[in-house]
Formats: structure tokens, sequence, C-alpha cells
């Protein structure tokens, strides 16, 4: 038992390096929990060893990161991409899984471990890519939702397949026989399914919304979760299969937003945050270094046709989308990572005897390759569609979102009017009355509430400021933001909030406007007329959060630029010569500065 615990902690403080090294490196974290577990474990140094119960909790953590990531499925971002995301999917699944299927069985192999290698080589990793998307600040455009659609699809495909095809190798049975079972299990599964997930879910879920905290929803969505899993077993099907649909009955639509989010929040730091990275840790113990030496030319086959079959298998797809043959090259780079889905299928495999392990160290090794070039060839690819102006809005995403009415988020809509559009929205009616006064729209209700986002029409935003008084709710509103597809998002927060909760700023990839105080002090100075705006002309490179007087908590720098090219300055901002900043000064702290034209202005909200 003490060395059962000693090898479970050792295991999970690796699992959280590797996780913690590849995620500062740019990667996923799955990256970091293969390597270290190849590297740690038997395959190399040998100082972490496989325990029974690391195996149960990694197999038990990995069916709620497919709850959860059912949770994230989002039917709409399906009908976004339409045709374009299901051409990208066909033929990123379709040519590389057949590239796969051919060169093993010409390499000698079996037709089941050909079969899933294709499987293998056909999956797109999803985690992978949507933190790039956020990072370079195009979730807004076509590539995004076709990349997010595309990625949707083909995994849900060879969940299926994956699920039917070991379903039917494992029950005993064989030839017609055996798929018929299996066609009758996944029939009787799928009827079961959208009773319990159309008809009684819905009807019950409001039980899990009796604690606001998501407590309640979060201990539902276990049960149901494993309820799935359970029954995608018994009908002939694999548990992973089961747990995901769960999830995705499981919707933001049924739980609402506050409450789904809090849930997935604790879900995501169970499944992905503690015990999923276990499964992934114990899998590198399970690659052979050998393939190296025995089977070289398989291994360099593989990552080789996976790589090209994924890009040009997605590009010659694309173009009956009309769209491009350079932005079908873009997107096919994108969907080249694979990553836990991937590394999932490749495991149960194993265990279940149908591939080798040095099959399923080449899986493996060409899911580390092939994520690996993820991150380089979007950013390269991204950057030349803009180059050349082909880099597409997916719709018309011309206006700007604010949280708040108050008079600081007054002041900042009214300098962001002349970029587009702007809506504000507040559970204060004398805030979006005066909001209205000031010749912007004004929305009353809750911003955690998808009616009010879709009421302030979020899905034609391409920008979100989160400015509410309650950090947390600032927080929340942006991650709702990212998932409705807004690319800019900023946090308003005061300098010891944003410490608070740096983590999970992180996590929203927000940047970040910092006040030197609270909120509420602010608007208090703009209603006594203690506080007021004034332009200041940059003359040489400077970050702003250096400058005297911001660090004295005089002046809060807003925003920098002149006419519809406005952006708002996140802490990190760093100013150049010749751009015109306008920023919020408390007039009643006197600070000598030569380069401020004269007094500012009282704001007029």
């Amino acid at each position: 038992m003490h060395g059962e615990l000693l090898a479970l902690s050792l295991a999970l403080i690796a699992a959280l390096a590797g996780g913690r090294v590849a995620a500062r490196l740019g990667y996923p974290s799955v990256l970091g929990e293969l390597l270290f577990g190849i590297l740690l474990g038997p395959p190399l140094i040998g100082l972490l060893q496989p325990t029974e119960s690391a195996r149960m909790l990694g197999e038990f953590g990995i069916l709620l990161m497919m709850v959860l990531i059912g949770m994230h499925l989002d039917l709409s971002d399906l009908r976004k991409a339409s045709t374009p995301g299901l051409l990208a999917a066909i033929g990123g699944l379709l040519v590389p899984a057949g590239a796969g299927v051919i060169a093993m069985l010409a390499f000698g192999r079996g037709g089941m471990e050909a079969l899933f290698v294709g499987l293998a080589m056909g999956v797109t990793s999803l985690a992978t890519k949507s933190r790039i998307l956020v990072d370079l600040k195009i979730l807004d455009t076509r590539i995004a939702h076709v990349l997010m659609a595309g990625a949707l699809i083909s995994d849900v495909a060879v969940l299926l397949v994956f699920s039917a095809v070991i379903g039917s190798g494992l029950d005993g049975g064989s030839g017609a026989a055996s798929v018929v079972m299996t066609g009758l299990g996944a029939l009787a599964f799928v009827i079961a399914s959208v009773i319990i997930g159309v008809f009684l879910i819905p009807r019950f879920a409001g039980k899990a919304l009796n604690r606001p905290d998501g407590a309640n929803a979060y201990l539902a969505i276990l049960g149901i979760g494993l309820l799935f899993a359970w029954m995608a077993e018994i009908a002939g099907l694999h548990a992973i299969l089961g747990a995901f649909v769960g999830g995705v009955f499981m919707s933001e639509r049924v739980l609402g937003p506050r409450v789904s989010q809090e849930a997935r929040r604790r879900l995501t730091t169970v499944s992905v945050g503690t015990l999923a990275p276990l499964f992934f840790v114990l899998a590198g113990f399970e690659v052979t270094m050998d393939v190296f030496r025995t089977d070289l030319a398989l291994l360099a086959t593989v990552v080789v046709l996976a790589t090209v079959g994924k890009i040009l298998g997605t590009s010659v797809f694309y173009l009956a989308s009309g769209n491009g043959w350079r932005e079908g090259i873009v997107i096919g780079s994108g969907m080249n990572g694979r990553g836990a889905v991937e590394i999932i299928v490749a495991e149960i495999a194993l265990q279940a005897g149908i591939i080798s392990q040095t099959v399923f160290s080449i899986l493996v090794f060409m899911a580390i390759f092939t994520t690996a070039t993820v991150p380089v060839l979007l950013t390269r690819g991204v950057a030349w569609l803009r180059r050349r102006g082909e880099l597409v809005r997916a719709g018309d995403r011309d206006r700007i979102l604010i949280a708040g009415a108050h008079p600081l988020a007054r002041a900042l809509g009214d300098l962001l009017q002349t970029s587009g559009p702007v809506t504000l929205i507040d559970t204060n009616r004398s805030n979006t009355s005066a909001a209205t006064a000031a010749g912007m729209q004004a929305v009353l209700g809750n911003v955690l509430d998808d009616v009010t986002l879709r009421q302030a029409q979020v899905d034609r935003s391409g920008r979100f400021v989160a400015a509410t008084p309650n950090p947390e709710v600032n927080l929340l509103a942006a991650g709702l933001a990212r998932q409705f597809g807004v690319s800019d998002v900023t946090v308003l927060l005061a300098a010891a909030e944003a410490e608070v909760y740096s983590h999970l700023i992180e996590e929203t990839g927000a940047s970040v406007l910092v006040l030197p105080s609270s909120m509420n002090h602010w608007n208090d100075l703009i209603d006594e007329g203690y506080g007021g705006l004034e332009t200041i002309q940059v003359n040489d490179p400077v970050r702003f959060a250096s400058w005297p007087d911001v660090l004295d908590g005089s002046l809060v720098p807003l925003v920098a630029g002149n006419g519809s090219n406005k952006r708002i300055l996140d802490r990190n901002a760093k100013l150049q010569p010749g751009e015109v900043v306008t920023a919020l000064r408390a007039a009643r702290i006197t600070v000598d500065r030569t380069e401020i034209p004269p007094e500012a202005a009282p704001i007029q909200v």
C-alpha cells in the first residue's frame, strides 16, 4: 500500500511538471505528460513504474474528460462552418486514414492494426488548436470556425467508428453476426440516449440549478456521464463514446451559463487538471524506444503521411468550398495536430491486444511530432493570409460589447464608438438609460445570461470588454464571450484583483486593463467631477505601466490610436512614437508632466 501511494504521488508530480513545461512552451499539456512518462518511466530512466491504482484513476479521469469535451460541443459551431467545415473534416479524415491503412498493409501489418493506425491518423486535436486560435486572436475568422467544426466532425466520426469496431472485435463474435449485433446495440444506445438526453435531462435539470455555485450540477454531470458510459458498454460500444454523448446532453442551454461555467470549472480541475494526466503519463510508460532501431522506416512513413495526408487532403477537398487553396492549406496545417483523443484510442486498442506495443509507440511519437508542428505552421499560415488580405472574418463582427454601463464603462464606450457600434449591458436601469442618452445602445440584463448576450448581438461583436465592478463576473463573462467566438476580449480589474485572479486570467486568454484602485473609486471620481479624460502624445517607445503617474495611481491609460483604429491598452502594452493615448486622470492628484496637453476636462456621461 505504501509503495502504491508513493508511486501514485510521483506519477501525479510528473504529470503536473510535464503539463506545465509543455504549456510554457505553447504546446498542449498532454505532450508534456507523455514525454515525462517516457523520460521518467520504463522506456528511459525507470524512476516511475505503473500501478493498478494509478491506471484506474487515469481511466476514470479520461471518462470525465470525454464528458467535458462533450459539454463543450455546441452544434451551432457546426452550423457556422456548414459546407466548408464538412469538406475539411472529410478530406482531413479520409486521406490520412486511407494513407495510414495502405502504409501499414504495405509494411506487412495486419488489417486490424492498419485500421486503427488509420483512425489515429485521421484524428484532429480540438484542444491543440483552441488555445492557439485565442492567442492569434482569430476566433472570429472563417478559418477558426472551419477548424473547430472540422475537428468536431472528424473526432466524432473517429469515436463512432472506433467504438463500433472495438465493440464488435471484443465480444467474441465474428463475421456478419458480430456486425449485426454491434449495429443493434448501437441503435439501442442511440434510442436510449435520445430519450434520456432530449426528454428527461431538460425536464429534471432544474433540480441541479438550486445552488448557484454549480455543486449540484457538477454531481449531476458526473452521474449522467457515467450512466451514459455504462449504457455504451452494455450496448457493445466503448465507454468513452457514452461519456462523450452524456456531456453533449449536459449543454449550457440546459444548465444555464453561470451554472454550466462553474460545473465545467470543477470538472476541468478533477479531470484535465488531476486524473486524466495520470492516463497520459502511464501511456508514456507503454512506449518502447526500440521503435527507432527496429521500425524507424515505418515510424517516418506514418509521420510523413499523417502530416502530408492531413494538409493535402484538407486543402484538396476544401477547394469545393470556393474559399481558395491557400486557406485550405492553412486549415490543413491547423488540423495536423493529434492529441488526447488519438492517445486514448491508441491506449485502448493496446490494452485490448488489437495493436502491438511497437505500433502504439509509433502512434505516440506521431502524435508528438505532428502536434508540435501546429503552433508554427498555423501562426505562419495566418500571417501569410493576413499579408495577402485573405484572412476573412466569419460574418459581420464589427460591434463592440461592454459588460457594464456605469460612468467608467460609458467613458470607454464613448471612446470606442468611432471603431464600431457599441452596446453596453447592465443590470442597473439608470446606468443603461444614461448610456442610451449618451448615444450608445444599451441592454438591461445579466451579462452571464446567454439570452441577454444574444440580444446584445454578441455573435456580431468582434470586441468584448468586461467592465463590471465584480471581478468574478468579469472573468466568467470573458469566458462566455470566447465561447461565442469573440476574439478580442479585455477584462478591467483593479491591480490587487489582477494578482488574485491571475490563473483565471490565463485560462480565458483575455487582455487586462489594470486600474490602480477599485472601479467604484474611479466611478465616484467621475461622478464628483474629479476624474477627466486627457490625450497624451507619445514621443518615445515606452510601456505605459512604467509611467510615474501610472505607478502612483493618478492616471489610467485607456485606449491608443485615433479614429477607427483604437486599441484598448492592456497592462503589457508597448506604445510607439506618434501614438495618441487617451487616459483617465484623477484630477485630485497633481503630477508634473511636460507632455500633457491642457488640464483634463470632466467626462460628460
